[in-house]
């Protein structure tokens, strides 16, 4: 029997210096803290859509602090999925196993989510029909287009569907992006931002009738747009783009400044645009120049507070921390405070116990299932042998010990 085809039988690609992108890390907490501001202001429960959720008993600050932090959830996963296509693409290996990549990548996704489906089950979840809950647990639940399947149990888990279909496809991806000619690189990229706006044209033309209370979109335009995992691939390889972008030179020096001014600009016009235009389109090209610019910034040796040792740390414990917040959020804080409301100074001091909650029960979990699984099985005692770190991916994962090999101008 013949060995398992590796990339490198295919790309022939030489390896380059190592280059370590902790500000990538620190990053990482950021998108996940965009997603827990959206979650934590929400006006109402999804778990008990009838019950008062705010902290805040003014409506005049309630309101507006929702209306701000709505489109930070959508901007967050965007965040991930481009993160991910550049990590997963900076620190690909030449030569590597396709088989052995999977395995760290299911290593990475699957215990996490198994704990906290666990947990979500015992707490409020039992009554999830079959249809729902065993898709949910292998996370392919985003292919189903039912509101109680897409989402059921731990809902943040859609997300992981994604990214299970890009972990599938990256070996793939991974051959044909490093054949693309470094002249050529910019005009890709630019199709990736181009196939984002086509999606949120597409999803115009979605048929169907049924909408959910405070949706725009109709049910099958909301699941297309949003959760189903194939259009999602367009910033999934934007990412990839992007990296070979900077791992060739050919980043234009934008420091983080103008990167984060344009992510404020594209912010605000997902507040006023309507869906699916808020959802991803008005901000992939600052989160892209956000991602680059702070990873030239790591490659030319410059230090700074996402590079500190309390943001690398945030953005290891960055998975967990987006996985339990339906733990904390949605279920452990009603069943404390049983929907009472507070003055404005009170409830801004509740939020900060919130997420001081959400932050130590993601460093439990990080603490007692992710890590000590990773370092047990994600490499073989051979890897281990020679001192190998695991290297993460955006969402989920942490870039360490990173390594890119870009090819040049073949193809």
């Amino acid at each position: 029997m013949t060995d398992q085809p590796s990339t490198a039988d295919i790309d022939h690609v030489p390896p380059a210096r190592p280059a370590t992108l902790p500000s990538l890390t620190g990053i990482r907490f950021l998108a996940a803290l965009l997603v827990f501001c959206a979650h934590s202001t929400m006006l109402f429960n999804p778990l008990e859509p009838t019950a008062s959720f705010t902290f805040f008993a003014d409506p005049d600050v309630a309101k507006p602090l929702a209306d701000f932090f709505d489109s930070a959830g959508n901007i967050g996963v965007s965040f991930f999925f481009v993160l991910s296509g550049f990590v997963l693409t900076w620190s690909a290996k030449p030569g590597e196993r396709v088989t052995r990549f999977w395995r760290r990548r299911a290593l990475k996704v699957y215990p996490n989510h198994i704990v906290t489906w666990a947990l979500a089950m015992w707490l409020f979840a039992s009554a999830t029909p079959l249809h729902a809950w065993l898709p949910n647990l292998f996370l392919v639940h985003t292919f189903s287009n039912r509101v109680d399947t897409v989402q059921s149990v731990n809902f943040p888990s859609w997300s992981l569907c994604s990214e299970l279909l890009f972990y599938a496809l990256f070996p793939l991806f991974i051959v044909l992006v490093r054949r693309i000619a470094e002249r050529r690189l910019w005009l890709w990229a630019g199709a990736m931002v181009a196939g984002v706006a086509g999606v949120t044209l597409v999803t115009r033309l979605i048929p169907g009738d049924a909408r959910l209370p405070g949706l725009e979109l109709t049910v099958n335009q909301q699941w297309f747009s949003y959760a189903f995992p194939p259009p999602r691939l367009f910033e999934f390889v934007l990412g990839m783009m992007l990296a070979r972008i900077v791992a060739a030179g050919l980043w234009p020096r934008i420091s983080l400044l103008p990167s984060v001014i344009a992510f404020a600009v594209g912010y605000y016009a997902a507040i006023a645009a309507p869906a699916p235009y808020s959802f991803s389109l008005t901000t992939v090209i600052p989160v892209g120049m956000i991602i680059c610019a702070a990873a030239s910034s790591d490659l030319r040796g410059e230090q700074g507070w996402l590079t500190s040792r309390t943001m690398v740390w945030l953005g290891n414990v960055s998975f967990a921390f987006y996985l339990v917040q339906v733990l904390v959020i949605f279920y452990g804080r009603p069943e404390i405070l049983e929907g009472r409301t507070f003055g404005t100074v009170p409830a801004i001091g509740l939020l900060i116990a919130l997420f001081t909650a959400n932050l130590i029960a993601a460093w439990l979990l990080y603490s007692l299932v992710e890590r000590p699984v990773m370092r047990r099985w994600s490499h073989s005692r051979k890897q281990s042998a020679k001192g190998e770190s695991d290297r993460d991916s955006a969402m989920p994962g942490a870039p360490r010990a990173t390594q890119y090999a870009p090819t040049g101008d073949a193809g």
